[in-house]
């Protein structure tokens, strides 16, 4: 299989003049590989909110963190994972509230007794949902994720923080 193109990152913040610029442009690096081939590339996470965004170009690479699927405690994850034809992810369910974008290909969504397909334009709000994902096409699937750490809703085993699904990052 081919590696999954690289993603460009663009930071933006203000400089100590107060001018708004782009701080960082070049391809995100935080990309790891899962056993059924899916590669998911970190793109930022927060730890809190409101999220830090003080002015000045120096600042912590949020994006070049390690911290496993769920989103740190009060704050966000935001990756954009590339799924290979016939890569499933094994059963799992994050404390969180996930914005996802299917932004190319076709993948479906097995939950406990039905199935979602998404294509390249949906967008589904995921809350808390126990879950795998599977790309039963003959294409890659590429989709985007915002995590949003939620209150536990009490039922199974979730995903803990700093573990990513199938074990730890």
């Amino acid at each position: 299989m081919a590696p999954a193109p690289r993603i460009r990152r663009i930071v933006t913040g203000h400089g100590e003049d107060r001018v708004a610029r782009a701080i960082e442009d070049a391809p995100a690096t935080n990309a790891k590989q899962a056993g059924s081939g899916a590669v998911s590339t970190l793109i930022w996470s927060t730890d809190r909110a409101p999220a830090d965004i003080a002015i000045g170009e120096e600042f912590e690479d949020m994006g070049a963190r390690i911290i496993g699927t769920q989103p740190p405690p009060s704050g966000t994850r935001f990756a954009v994972i590339e799924f290979p034809p016939g890569a499933p992810t094994a059963m799992h369910r994050t404390e969180s509230i996930d914005y996802v974008v299917c932004i190319s290909g076709e993948i479906d969504m097995d939950m406990d007794d039905s199935t979602v397909t998404m294509r390249a334009g949906d967008v589904m709000v995921q809350r808390g949902t126990n879950h795998a994902w599977v790309n039963r096409s003959a294409e890659p699937a590429r989709l985007a994720f915002v995590l949003i750490d939620a209150v536990p809703l009490g039922i199974g085993d979730p995903v803990a923080h700093g573990q990513s699904v199938g074990g730890r990052e």
